[in-house]
């Protein structure tokens, strides 16, 4: 087999053991998920676990590494070229998107957001900051171009709208599944443009 090979095998094992982890914690909490359901659930060996994670913490953590990770890319890639007020427009469908795809992530995000006694805090807090940080740059923007409000508290905003985004969308997907999302998407919006 070849290096392509084996990295793309490993990607793959990685990946089926996130989906895993995430769908178990977010079903039953962490401190009741074992390393034997993660590896039952992914339909792997339990040693295969350990061959790719030092343990369930280091599991988690890096699961929190790629969900935020691949929701700060996809933040990114949805400002890209657009001027302040589409930017933010483009911030709500990507995030609203994402939980929909990532509910279970999004669900387990939400969860341990506030925890403060866990040991993968600091890394939540550094990771919450990249994605908040798209949202911050993308308000500052519209704020210097005038789009935006100058007495606008970008920090404040930033945080406001992941946070109202990440709740929104969660209860939407939880409480009013069958409502569209361009429908979810638009009174998302006018909140944000009646408090911008």
């Amino acid at each position: 087999m070849t290096v392509d090979g084996r990295t793309k095998r490993r990607t793959d094992t990685r990946q089926k053991l996130f989906e895993a982890a995430v769908e178990l914690i977010a079903e039953q909490g962490f401190s009741a998920t074992t390393v034997d359901d993660i590896a039952l659930r992914a339909k792997v060996a339990k040693g295969t676990v350990y061959y790719n994670f030092a343990s369930k913490t280091a599991l988690f953590e890096e699961l929190l590494r790629h969900g935020i990770g691949l929701l700060t890319d996809e933040f990114r890639a949805a400002v890209a070229g657009k001027p302040a007020r589409e930017a933010v427009a483009a911030l709500v469908h990507a995030q609203l998107d994402y939980i929909r795809r990532y509910r279970a992530f999004a669900q387990l995000l939400l969860s341990e957001m506030w925890r403060t006694n866990r040991e993968w805090q600091q890394t939540l807090i550094l990771l919450r900051e990249q994605a908040i940080g798209v949202i911050a740059e993308t308000f500052q923007a519209g704020v210097d171009s005038g789009d935006l409000p100058a007495d606008l508290d970008v920090r404040v905003a930033s945080s406001a709208l992941f946070g109202v985004g990440l709740v929104v969308a969660v209860d939407w997907l939880v409480f009013s599944p069958e409502r569209p999302i361009d429908d979810v998407e638009a009174s998302l919006l006018a909140i944000v443009r009646r408090v911008g």
